[in-house]
């Protein structure tokens, strides 16, 4: 049966499609079966995939809605991992998600207001693991932040407070995101050396562990 990961925050702008799409990109290249739902009406996950060269091997994208938890299975059969894109600032969407999920990944940029937006969604997710044994599990992603710097401190420490992990991979500001992006493409096509595919990798490898364990 399928894993569901959710890509969550309520906040616009947190990073949500960029991870969803790069993980998956990820986890398709090391050979797993991977379906990438938009759960976004704005539709950026399916955009993306739009701008993917004819004929290249690219991540399924789906778009689904608030019955994503009742219909999940009819479409996820034969994946190993879902990945989930979520919606800004549609409770019912993030709802349904996390019921969905097993689980929920919350990209955080190092920033207060990204920080205080994601309360809601924690509560989401601990109201559904108090009935479900813990799952799904959930964890915050440090995304776009700039390294060494004492905000990305602060705010991972402001972090502790919702009592949920932080992952130690991240992403960080790289215009090479953008560019694959616009390309249909992602990090993992670029050169080995290249640091934002070095990101993702790890990113990527700590969420399986995180899943697995």
């Amino acid at each position: 049966m399928a894993k569901l990961i959710a890509i969550l925050n309520q906040k616009g702008g947190a990073g949500k499609t960029t991870i969803s799409t790069n993980v998956a990109s990820q986890l398709h290249a090391d050979g797993h079966k991977v379906l990438l739902v938009d759960l976004d009406p704005q539709g950026s996950a399916t955009d993306w995939s739009e701008q993917a060269e004819e004929g290249s091997e690219t991540v399924p994208v789906i778009r689904m809605g608030k019955n994503l938890h009742r219909d999940i299975h009819k479409v996820a059969s034969g994946y190993e991992y879902v990945i989930v894109d979520g919606a800004p600032q549609v409770a019912d969407l993030a709802a349904t998600a996390v019921r969905a999920a097993d689980m929920v990944l919350i990209p955080t940029q190092p920033s207060p207001y990204d920080c205080w937006s994601a309360a809601e969604l924690v509560e989401i997710v601990k109201a559904r693991q108090e009935v479900t044994d813990g799952i799904p599990k959930a964890a915050f992603i440090i995304s776009r932040a700039i390294k060494r710097t004492k905000l990305e401190a602060e705010i991972k420490e402001a972090l502790g407070y919702y009592e949920l992990p932080i992952l130690k991979n991240g992403t960080t500001q790289r215009v090479d995101y953008a560019n694959t992006a616009k390309n249909g493409s992602a990090v993992v096509h670029l050169d080995e050396d290249n640091q934002a595919r070095h990101e993702i990798k790890m990113l990527t490898k700590e969420i399986l562990e995180y899943m697995h364990a």
